[in-house]
């Protein structure tokens, strides 16, 4: 490769993007599931908690669409949080083939302690940029997501 290409690479906006938004991306999931192992949880299972607590029961086909697992491991994940005891399933009357996973009690309770401190540290990762950025950030960082996705349907 000649000098022209590689210096017109280091210097391409959009590789640039790629590489800081992927570095960045790495970091921060890297500090959220060090603070979720605290508890006790992966990122999987913590994810299917928050996504119970906050929206209620779910069909396990559902959850692994929401926070992108397959059904095999969506599986394995609501296994070992059954296990814990903090959620349970429930067949559909409707729908025989149909499972919902509701957080026990017990999973209330976790996460009703955990997550204020988790919001906490989440808020102290993001402190490197003001409301306004973060604001700016959101924006940008979705519109690029949706761009994506529809180049992933072509």
């Amino acid at each position: 490769m000649d000098e022209v290409t590689y210096k017109n690479r280091r210097e391409d906006a959009s590789l640039k993007l790629f590489v800081v938004l992927s570095k960045a991306a790495r970091t921060l999931s890297d500090l959220a599931q060090n603070d979720m192992v605290r508890y006790g949880l992966n990122p999987t299972e913590f994810a299917t908690l928050e996504l119970l607590y906050h929206r209620g029961q779910q069909p396990l086909q559902k959850i692994g669409e929401r926070i992108l697992l397959t059904s095999g491991s969506i599986t394995y994940v609501v296994n070992n949080l059954e296990k814990k005891g903090y959620l349970k399933r429930i067949r559909s009357e409707h729908d025989r083939r149909v499972t919902y996973a509701q957080i026990t009690k017990q999973g209330k309770g976790l996460l009703s302690d955990i997550f204020p401190e988790h919001w906490k540290e989440i808020d102290e990762f993001m402190a490197g940029l003001t409301e306004e950025e973060k604001e700016q950030a959101i924006r940008l960082i979705k519109k690029l997501g949706l761009y994506a996705e529809k180049l992933k349907d072509l």
